[in-house]
This record gives C-alpha cells, structure tokens and sequence, in this order.
C-alpha cells in the first residue's frame, strides 16, 4: 500500500459525513506505518471506545469506512472472516459500518468479523501473532494469504454500496 496523508484519509469516507470524516482522530504516526506490509491502513479511536476505521485503496480510489463494535468480547476463541486468524477473548469483533449513501441515511448497516486491532495484513503476512489463540495450519504463502486478506476486505467494502 502506498503511504497515506491525512488528506488523503478524511477525503476517502464513503459512510459518514464530511464534518464527520474532518472530526474523526486520524492517526499521528503515519510516517512508522509498514505500509509495504499493509493492504488497508486501520485503527482505533483511543478516546471513543468501539469506534474504529480503515481505508482501503480500490480501482477507483481510497474507500474509507467509518466502523463500530462492541467492546469486551466473548471470551471465545473467534477467527477473523478477513485474514482468518483465531483470536480469543476480544480480539475479533463484530464490526459493523453504516451502508454509503441513502441506504446509510436509512440506517442500513452491514458487518464482519474481524481483527480488533485491524492488523490482517500483519497477521496474514506474519509480522503479528496473535496474543493468545493459534494459526491453523495452511500451505498458502505470505503473498496468498495477503491477497485473500485483499478479496475478503474487497467484497466486505462492495456490500457498503448494495
């Protein structure tokens, strides 16, 4: 991925408002990010808990999400529907974004599990374990898994415009 600006960020929400999009915490460090090892740039706002957000690139353009979850977790060992890493206790969540557009307007809204801490593309490239749960055993390299974290976030974000 191509290192982000926070310009770049706050213009590419496709969920929320533009006020919103301009009030919304971006993150400070965005010159120590691995974007070389990243698909999608996320993270979490540390002063609203249950609020995260990512932005992805797409063929036409970043496409930033506004998203929420419930903080405390299960307790269960849960797997994330986008890397497919097993983490236990709160490190995958439901995460839920209002749909773009009217849809959104409505309060329509779509959701997926996944990492917490929204670092798939760590975990698939194994630059992060998780903290307690395993990886099961598969035969894809880095690369192929980094690309199923790409189509598994891809068809996430197309539902947004459904």
């Amino acid at each position: 991925m191509d290192p982000l600006t926070e310009r770049d960020i706050r213009s590419s929400f496709v969920n929320c408002s533009k006020g919103d999009a301009k009030r919304l915490p971006v993150p400070r460090d965005l010159d120590n990010r691995p974007w070389e090892d990243l698909d999608f740039l996320g993270w979490s706002a540390p002063t609203l808990p249950g609020r995260c957000y990512l932005v992805a690139p797409q063929e036409d353009g970043l496409v930033g999400v506004a998203l929420r979850y419930e903080t405390g977790g299960t307790g269960n060992a849960q797997m994330c529907a986008i890397c497919k890493t097993t983490h236990t206790g709160s490190g995958v969540s439901l995460m839920t974004a209002n749909k773009a557009g009217e849809s959104g307007r409505k309060g329509n809204t779509i959701g997926t599990y996944m990492c917490t801490d929204l670092a798939c593309s760590l975990y698939a490239r194994n630059k992060r374990r998780p903290a307690a749960g395993s990886r099961y055993r598969e035969d894809l390299s880095d690369e192929q898994k980094a690309e199923r974290v790409r189509e598994n976030l891809n068809a996430f974000l197309a539902k947004l415009y459904r």
